[in-house]
């Protein structure tokens, strides 16, 4: 049953032309009438039926304007490397303690980075880590030597671009406090971002066959694209 709140939101704005993102989010923002910080959010959809191969997109975007969340970030590390993984802002960080730690079911942390040799051991978690989407993965600079950067990274706001079975794309670009700039720097990052991913792959055509934006309890607008992606 719809809230009197939803009811007097604009109705079949799916239905409408596309617009630019500055317009679409101007529209998104004055239909954020809860009184919580709603996320603005994107979704798109791949042509990721290809003759040859489907498309499958997994990468990582470093969103200029932040994401306002506060991630908890895990690292698994050598003790040599402790010291740089902390002073960098982990709130985990551990060896092979924090390898049985994680072995028991214990992972209170949104984020796992680890070096290349700790990946070793982490890799026989599989069936813990996958599930959750917490795997390490070096596509993704979350297996590396470079301890510092992978955390300031994944604190300072980094999001995952990842297409679902059936091409879909769903990833936040901030909150409805966050000023029009900064969510427009982040939703420039993310194009660019799949622009790269549409010169790595091999297809035919464009590789977004739709884009909307929407807030966590609004109405979806669609979005104008550009011609290159």
């Amino acid at each position: 049953m719809s809230s009197k709140r939803y009811k007097k939101l604009p109705e079949k704005t799916s239905n409408l032309p596309s617009e630019v993102i500055e317009k679409a989010l101007s529209l998104v923002k004055k239909n954020c009438t809860t009184k919580f910080d709603e996320s603005v959010d994107l979704s798109f959809q791949i042509n990721n039926k290809q003759k040859k191969n489907e498309i499958n997109i997994r990468t990582v975007v470093n969103l200029p304007g932040g994401s306002g969340k506060k991630i908890k970030v895990a690292v698994v590390c050598e003790e040599a490397k402790a010291k740089d993984a902390k002073s960098a802002g982990a709130d985990i960080v551990g060896g092979d303690d924090l390898v049985e730690k994680i072995k028991s079911g214990e992972m209170n942390f949104e984020k796992l980075i680890c070096t290349p040799s700790m990946m070793i051991k982490l890799s026989k978690l599989g069936k813990i880590l996958g599930p959750k989407g917490l795997m390490p993965n070096p596509k993704l600079g979350s297996v590396t030597e470079d301890l510092k950067k992978a955390v300031t990274d994944a604190k300072s706001g980094q999001a995952e671009l990842r297409n679902d079975k059936d091409g879909n794309i769903g990833v936040s670009i901030g909150k409805k406090s966050f000023s029009d700039d900064k969510l427009i720097k982040n939703f420039n990052a993310i194009i660019e971002t799949l622009e790269k991913e549409k010169s790595n792959n091999t297809l035919k055509g464009d590789l977004i066959k739709s884009a909307f934006i929407t807030s966590t309890m609004g109405v979806s607008y669609k979005i104008k694209l550009g011609k290159n992606i």
